[in-house]
């Protein structure tokens, strides 16, 4: 699977707070917004059904 980037725009203090909870799990911010994305996928997929790709999503 490829891996591509994504630039967002965060306030700083929001930036600040999400570094606290990740050193706090022993994750990057990086990880830790990897985990949050994955986690809002997987409770999208329970309740709608599984996310098809490449099919008219």
């Amino acid at each position: 699977m490829a891996t591509k980037s994504l630039s967002i725009r965060i306030d700083d203090e929001m930036l600040d707070k999400l570094h606290v909870v990740a050193d706090y799990e022993g994750r990057s911010a990086n990880s830790q917004i990897l985990i949050l994305i994955r986690d809002c996928i997987e409770e999208y997929e329970q309740k709608h059904g599984e996310i098809k790709i490449g099919q008219g999503s």
